[in-house]
């Protein structure tokens, strides 16, 4: 009988050799091998080992303080290749005082290139990215002025009179995964975690380079036990397992629990025991941005207000079984957790593969997604990768948003210090941000507005004090806040003049109604888009 290799999370970390290339599949702090990074960072502090390490990474993976937070070292890590750093604050760092080389790329595009390489591919081609900041014509998804000089590791090529980017290859040397848990010949089972993320096709690719896969699992259960259905990963394909020591501590479901089966599918809450969100300016732009839904459509929720904030208006307004929320890890239906839980949700209706749902992201796109906003430009640019010396990355952004019918831009007007108070006339500003968000020119293009255009796709700007649409020649502004001043709070905060709207609407107060729902299952059941 074939057995698993059992080791320690020390004996683990002394696997990986210096130069190598190492592959973590996690996404926030879900499915994060918390005992093997742990111990990579305890050798290296104590040892200087490994060193110059490539880590690659399609998805964020800490809470802030854990996951790949234990990477940033300088010097345990030459080059970074991953997709979003919005919630590790030394990896930020590091990239921008050119610690590390660093190279972003869309994270559906890592996850696809995985199962490319899997399949004996030189790499992955796409027309995700073109004309963003990934595109080498552009900045290459180079991240720093270290990496400016560096090899691109994305082309441009054409096929049949069309230009596709084209995603390199990465070599694997090791890659490193989670399950709840693994039988005697290593047959690995996902049944616990909160996400089935991209696990296999990344073995796989490993596999194809002749490197090693570590796992780390909750625990171990006798041979047969595991339903083969529910086999994650078969266990010849991973090369040791790390059996967790302290689960509550470095095996937890998410950053905010250890175990909540209801994240995981094996049970439901009811749904009034979910609270509505408090009622402030994110809960008001998320209203006004459900005005863009209709009956029936497919959504995508990004980080920050969409994830936050749209899919519990949905739930206080009663619409959620007239439309279909989904988010980037796969997750189909239910209530959607935020903040640095974010890509999980309890009562789903489907969860597949992390890769599986980029494709459809990739290729038939949602009917509307709805996300964050950083920067906008007067032709439409958006930039919500890059604010200064934070360098979040892409995530999930340019896959989802390039491909989508509807895209719905949500952030407040300015940022930094912005206060409000919301009353029966509708809006007050009490103190105005630091930091000016209608620019003259984006920092970094993370959304063409060009290209939009050129593929006609519908796109809306919502503030807390306004709302805008892209169109033909450029952005217009299409509706007010009640108790807003056009020019003093609008006009003269912007870099640039938008065109406003001959029909200029001011927004419905009823979506200042602090308690309760404020009509939106009406809206839809009347079955009209919102004008």
């Amino acid at each position: 009988m074939i057995k698993a290799n059992f080791i320690s999370a020390k004996e683990a970390s002394e696997l990986i050799q210096d130069e190598s290339t190492v592959c973590t599949i996690a996404m926030t702090l879900v499915s994060a091998s918390e005992s093997i990074l742990k111990q990579i960072e305890n050798r290296y502090i104590e040892e200087g080992h490994p060193k110059n390490i490539t880590l690659v990474h399609s998805c964020g993976q800490s809470d802030r303080k854990d996951g790949l937070q234990h990477f940033a070292h300088e010097g345990l890590v030459k080059r970074i290749i991953g997709s979003h750093w919005g919630l590790q604050p030394r990896w930020m760092e590091m990239i921008s005082s050119n610690q590390v080389e660093a190279y972003c790329l869309p994270q559906g595009q890592i996850t696809h290139l995985y199962r490319s390489m899997a399949c004996g591919l030189p790499g992955k081609m796409s027309k995700v990215g073109l004309k963003t900041f990934i595109d080498p014509r552009y900045e290459g998804g180079k991240m720093n002025e270290r990496t400016k000089e560096l090899e691109d590791i994305v082309d441009i090529i054409e096929y049949d009179n069309q230009e596709y980017m084209f995603y390199k290859e990465i070599p694997l040397d090791t890659v490193i995964i989670r399950g709840t848990e693994c039988d005697e010949m290593g047959n690995l089972s996902t049944i616990e975690e909160a996400m089935k993320l991209e696990v296999l096709p990344a073995v796989l690719a490993c596999k194809r380079y002749g490197g090693q896969v570590i796992a780390q699992v909750k625990r171990v259960v006798e041979n047969g036990v595991i339903n083969p259905k529910e086999v994650t990963v078969p266990g010849v394909f991973i090369d040791a397992i790390v059996v967790c020591e302290d689960p509550l501590i470095d095996h937890r479901q998410t950053s905010s629990w250890f175990y909540d089966p209801s994240y995981c599918g094996l049970s439901r809450v009811p749904n009034k025991s979910i609270q509505p969100a408090q009622f402030n300016e994110r809960k008001l732009i998320a209203r006004r941005g459900t005005l863009e839904l209709k009956k029936g459509c497919v959504v995508n929720l990004g980080t920050g207000i969409p994830n936050d904030m749209v899919g519990r208006v949905c739930m206080e307004e009663s619409v959620s079984d007239d439309i279909m929320i989904t988010v980037e890890s796969g997750i189909y239906g239910g209530v959607q957790s935020g903040g640095i839980d974010f890509g999980i949700g309890q009562n789903l209706s489907a969860m597949i593969g992390h890769h599986e749902q980029m494709d459809y992201y990739n290729g038939a796109g949602v009917d509307v997604t709805y996300m964050g906003l950083g920067e906008l430009d007067g032709y439409g640019n958006v930039n919500s990768t890059k604010m200064g010396p934070r360098c979040t990355g892409a995530g999930g952004f340019i896959d989802i948003t390039q491909n989508a019918k509807k895209v719905v831009f949500c952030g407040t007007f300015s940022a930094s210090g912005a206060k409000y108070e919301f009353n029966d006339s509708g809006l007050s500003i009490i103190s105005e941000g630091k930091i000016k968000k209608m620019v003259k020119e984006v920092t970094q293009i993370s959304f063409n507005g060009e290209l939009a255009r050129e593929k006609q796709q519908e796109v809306i700007i919502v503030t807390e004090r306004c709302v805008f649409k892209l169109v033909e020649n450029g952005v217009m502004l299409v509706e007010i806040a009640p108790g807003i001043d056009l020019q003093t709070q609008i006009l003269d905060m912007m870099e640039f003049t938008p065109i406003i709207s001959n029909e200029l609407k001011v927004m419905d107060l009823t979506l200042f109604n602090k308690e309760g729902p404020f009509g939106l299952k009406d809206i839809l059941e009347r079955g009209k888009e919102y004008e």
